[in-house]
């Protein structure tokens, strides 16, 4: 297990920063946690509200089996201990977005106990493992949003999101650098959307984190931690933690004492500033919801939930490295979201097919084009996989007329550029185009014989010792027939003509 050498640099020495994410998943589900509204986003204000979510008098609730499900797979996915017996209680606090006046949770006796997550804190090396600690998974309701900027004097509440789902996963301090936590949010967000259980968009406020950060002297008790809120980024997460500690740090340094407290990040300023000041749960005065009895789940639901669960991350990373035979990068970087998985599987099953070859043979090919060519395109064209102009069925033909040598591979690259541009089939654009290669030998050995003759002085210097001229012999040749020729008939005849 590899540990962190980050540290902050203070006027007396370094210190350490320990952090634990608490990530806030809402539940993939098409209703609320206890009533039937739905959960779409972008709704306009108030339009997904029912009389539960309003918390109208008499009204009671229902708990939704699909949450249930969902978390419970969740669990299943980190290896944790799922609770057969569980229960509701009322967290008590009073917010204008809060109309129950209280946040049905789970505080003593949550659906999911201990698990843990691997993290690889750098992408160049995946072999370097961390394990991260998961405390709890329990599942509760999502409060509405207050929005500031619809009046001048006044703030506006939509409550389409109050009641919605949300599993609240607890990690353990086990963090010590921005790193170690943005990958640990990498790989959390990856087995959610490989689960089904969360469609991780942080942008969209489904998936967000509060960030607890102490500091201390290397190898000292933990110090006082404070809780920066609904951090929505990856990104922001990492900034938080950095600026956090070092505010800490600074704090310290000069003599003052650091408040347990709620703080709120400024992405704009790159700053935390304190909210209130920090409660525990006693503030709350939790207490078991009396509207809900306990969750009592069977082995039968159970064993429904394991068989439902897909091959997940670092299973599929392993069966890449070892069964299709793909280096450690390159299996990292394919498994690390769902969605490039399930392209690149598509992209494989119908390579092997075109080229009439088990996967196993076609997978370095597939997986150097996709994360080199594609990935290089998309990024520059500003697109996703789920938008790209190429389907994986397009790039199969385009490395099978590679593979059986119709093409180059410097053509396919030319021919690439225009299915992008296009959308058309390779095998129509080198038709098209009069792009294929040719193996004609005659055709190329009158070519090669014209270039050692238009530069006789670099043949005199390569039969005088120095062979690092054959690539430029090759070269030339190559250029001559505008990159159509067949390379390895090349180098054979350039190799022949030379003696």
């Amino acid at each position: 297990m590899t540990e962190s050498t980050y540290r902050i640099q203070g006027a007396t020495g370094e210190w350490e920063v320990v952090i634990g994410l608490e990530v806030h998943a809402q539940i993939a589900t098409k209703s609320k946690l206890f009533s039937g509204a739905a959960t779409e986003f972008g709704a306009e204000p108030n339009s997904q509200v029912s009389l539960v979510d309003a918390a109208m008098p008499g009204m009671l609730p229902v708990p939704n089996r699909e949450c249930i499900r969902q978390a419970v797979r969740t669990g299943m996915a980190i290896e944790a201990p799922i609770n057969k017996w569980s229960r509701f209680d009322r967290k008590n606090y009073f917010y204008a977005d809060l109309p129950q006046g209280y946040q049905i949770s789970q505080l003593y006796h949550p659906l999911v106990g201990e698990g843990e997550i691997a993290i690889s804190p750098d992408d160049k090396n995946p072999d370097a493992v961390k394990i991260i600690g998961i405390e709890r998974i329990h599942v509760e309701q999502d409060a509405g949003k207050l929005m500031h900027d619809q009046h001048p004097t006044m703030s506006y509440v939509d409550l389409n999101r109050s009641g919605v789902a949300l599993m609240e996963i607890v990690s353990r301090p086990d963090m010590r650098s921005p790193a170690e936590a943005g990958a640990y949010l990498r790989k959390l967000r990856a087995i959610l959307r490989y689960v089904g259980s969360c469609d991780g968009n942080m942008e969209e406020g489904s998936m967000r984190a509060d960030v607890n950060v102490s500091v201390r002297k290397p190898g000292d008790e933990f110090g006082t931690r404070t809780e920066t809120k609904n951090v929505n980024s990856v990104r922001f997460v990492m900034a938080v933690i950095e600026g956090e500690a070092r505010r800490q740090v600074d704090v310290i340094e000069d003599g003052g004492k650091i408040v347990q407290e709620t703080r709120l990040y400024d992405p704009d300023r790159g700053e935390t500033r304190s909210m209130r000041s920090k409660e525990d749960a006693h503030d709350y005065r939790y207490f078991p919801d009396p509207d809900l009895l306990p969750l009592e789940l069977d082995d039968a639901f159970l064993a429904e939930c394991r068989a439902s669960l897909p091959e997940l991350p670092d299973a599929k990373r392993i069966r890449y490295e070892t069964a299709l035979g793909l280096s450690p990068y390159n299996a990292n970087i394919l498994t690390a979201e769902v969605d490039t998985a399930r392209w690149f599987e598509r992209l494989l099953s119908a390579s092997a097919e075109r080229q009439n070859k088990q996967e196993a043979d076609v997978a370095k090919q597939a997986a150097n084009w996709l994360t080199s060519e594609l990935f290089g395109a998309l990024n520059r064209l500003g697109k996703t996989l789920e938008t790209s102009p190429v389907s994986p069925a397009q790039a199969a033909e385009l490395l099978a007329l590679v593979a059986d040598g119709t093409i180059s591979g410097t053509i396919s690259k030319q021919v690439f550029e225009l299915m992008l541009e296009s959308g058309d089939g390779a095998a129509a654009i080198v038709e098209r185009e009069g792009l294929k290669q040719t193996s004609d030998t005659g055709a190329i050995e009158a070519v090669v014989a014209k270039v050692l003759a238009d530069n006789a002085d670099k043949v005199e210097q390569y039969r005088g010792g120095k062979e690092a001229l054959f690539g430029f012999f090759v070269g030339q040749t190559m250029k001559a027939m505008q990159g159509k020729a067949n390379p390895q008939v090349v180098n054979e005849a350039v190799k022949q003509a030379l003696g």
